[in-house]
């Protein structure tokens, strides 16, 4: 396995600097392939490589992780659904991602590589069928928009109800959604917002970023209101809390990436006594942090919970100056918490190099990055 995963990685170093041309090619192979699996894809592709590209990108790095490889794939299985992907499709991606890996590549790839990713991708391939035929739940549930309320210029709090089928999922995980009515085919993750409960009511925070894969986000802040429908796919990750762990918790959140560390500190609301929870809350400025009186209705209830708010960019603010990582390392050291970061990618850097500098053991640090590490 250890040298199955050098060839992948090393071999991976020969197109990483190349992923808008990998991506072209990929598509351009595929649908040459087969012209009906265009109809899969929305109408405008941007973006869509990317996606393609982390889900390879996250195989190739879990594959000498047994478990965390099968779970992902799985997951991912499970979530390729919505796309209506069939059995049949796995053998035409499998070749259009060969041939691509292939030209991008050029003279440094060989046959060790090839055999490699051959025998990767039939690994990738089994799993997400496996995943994908263990799963009775629907391929995507309809929701109907209860709540909408925007926050500044772009950012919004919305809920929803999945319809005809109950929705389970854990606090901290994530879920893909579409906008049919405005963006068909076009899916984009955002993490739950609030813990699961018996009424299959989800909350999102959306905030719309400035380049064009925010479609959705910019549809779902300024142009959905009560009573719209959306899609929502198969709950998927794993920041999600260990219950038999009797350490205290710490939570950074960033912006919009508050949303999954607020289901975190619901759910534990539901049933923690003994855990302490350290919560630190960072934006750029005062207006910016939008979910602060939900946190600190929670600290009145929960004496074991703390909010820690810091405003990198507003001297006017009556709290913690500076970034939240550096604030976050002022009240270190958190060698003895479970870990829990999620925000920008530059963000949750500067947050992990913090822990890792107090010795947080990896194991105990989980993430969510809204964008690429």
């Amino acid at each position: 396995m250890d040298n199955f995963a050098r060839l992948l990685k090393e071999s991976w170093t020969l197109v990483e600097e190349d992923r808008v041309r990998l991506s072209g090619h990929f598509y351009a192979r595929l649908f040459l392939l087969d012209p009906e699996l265009r109809k899969l894809f929305p109408v405008q592709m941007t973006g869509q490589g990317d996606r393609l590209l982390e889900a390879i990108i996250a195989a190739i790095h879990t594959v000498d992780d047994p478990e965390g490889f099968d779970e992902f794939l799985r997951a991912l299985g499970r979530d390729h659904r919505k796309y209506h992907v069939e059995a049949a499709h796995y053998d035409t991606m499998g070749v259009a991602l060969l041939d691509a890996l292939r030209s991008i590549a050029g003279d440094g790839w060989n046959l060790e590589y090839d055999q490699a990713w051959r025998d990767a991708y039939a690994a990738i391939a089994e799993k997400m069928l496996a995943g994908a035929a263990a799963d009775d739940d629907p391929p995507f549930w309809h929701a109907e928009v209860l709540t909408h309320k925007r926050y500044g210029p772009d950012t919004a709090v919305l809920t929803c109800r999945a319809l005809q089928h109950p929705l389970t999922w854990r606090a901290g995980q994530y879920v893909s959604v579409e906008a049919p009515r405005h963006h068909p085919r076009v899916w984009r993750t955002y993490s739950i917002a609030n813990a699961p409960n018996d009424d299959n009511v989800l909350e999102f925070h959306v905030r719309t970023p400035t380049d064009a894969a925010g479609w959705v986000s910019g549809a779902l802040v300024r142009r959905t209101g009560p009573g719209d429908l959306l899609r929502v796919a198969a709950p998927m990750g794993s920041m999600t809390v260990d219950r038999s762990s009797e350490r205290d918790i710490l939570c950074v959140a960033g912006g919009v990436g508050l949303a999954p560390i607020k289901a975190l500190v619901e759910e534990l609301a539901g049933y923690n006594r003994a855990r302490w929870v350290h919560v630190f809350y960072g934006a750029r400025t005062e207006a910016d942090l939008y979910g602060l009186d939900r946190l600190r209705e929670l600290v009145a209830a929960h004496p074991w919970l703390s909010v820690t708010p810091a405003c990198s960019d507003d001297p006017d603010f009556d709290g913690e100056q500076g970034d939240i990582s550096d604030v976050v390392a002022r009240y270190g050291p958190w060698t003895t918490h479970d870990c829990f970061v999620s925000g920008s990618a530059p963000m949750v850097r500067a947050t992990l190099r913090v822990l890792a500098a107090d010795d947080v053991p990896p194991q105990r640090t989980r993430y969510d990055t809204f964008g690429n590490l």
